[in-house]
């Protein structure tokens, strides 16, 4: 029995053009960790710094961004079909407009928690 494979088929086209993977060059690998930390060390800074209400916007704009990168890089979507870039910003506007709301409603009820923490001391 001899299998036959059809070159033309759209299967053997799609992968014979995508490749194994996109090499990239170790700079800008350590490049990206170095950024990589040094958000993380900004993001402990922050704790730092006595922001009110916006602390958690900053922590979250930082983690948007470290994810952000390793998406880009690590996960080589910079490289990749640009439709799934913009899929990847989508999913992250939809993530942020549900934290926003959702961070919103705290101030709703965030006097009687604190009154609550204090009654039961």
């Amino acid at each position: 029995m001899t299998s036959t494979t059809n070159s033309h088929s759209p299967v053997a086209d799609d992968h014979a053009s995508h490749g194994l993977a996109h090499i990239m060059p170790v700079r800008v690998l350590v490049g990206i960790f170095v950024a990589l930390v040094l958000l993380t060390v900004l993001t402990v800074a922050a704790t730092y710094f006595p922001t009110g209400s916006f602390e958690i916007w900053i922590s979250l704009g930082i983690a948007t961004v470290k994810a952000s990168l390793v998406a880009a890089y690590f996960m080589h979507l910079r490289y990749d079909n640009p439709l799934n870039a913009v899929l990847f910003v989508f999913g992250l506007m939809f993530i942020a407009l549900f934290l926003g709301l959702t961070l919103m409603d705290t101030h709703q009820y965030q006097g009687d928690l604190i009154m609550n923490q204090f009654q039961n001391s």
